[in-house]
């Protein structure tokens, strides 16, 4: 029986790419944003946490060619 490997064979990459971390991390700012004000401006929890997600949903491809590959 060999002896397990320390380290896995498929793994010859990172996980999550520079250009898809930040794009990600911008999304939930902007999303956070909308959130935020959205709440703040409707006293409504539920359509705030529906407008950030919406807003964050949106802005992926948007923020996907602004920031380029």
């Amino acid at each position: 029986m060999p002896a397990p490997s320390s380290t896995p064979s498929d793994a010859s990459g990172p996980l999550l790419t520079a250009h898809a971390a930040i794009v990600v991390l911008m999304a939930a700012l902007v999303g956070a944003i909308a959130g935020v004000l959205t709440g703040y401006s409707t006293g409504n929890i539920a359509g705030a946490v529906l407008a950030g997600l919406g807003a964050a949903g949106l802005s992926v491809p948007i923020l996907h060619n602004l920031i380029g590959s």
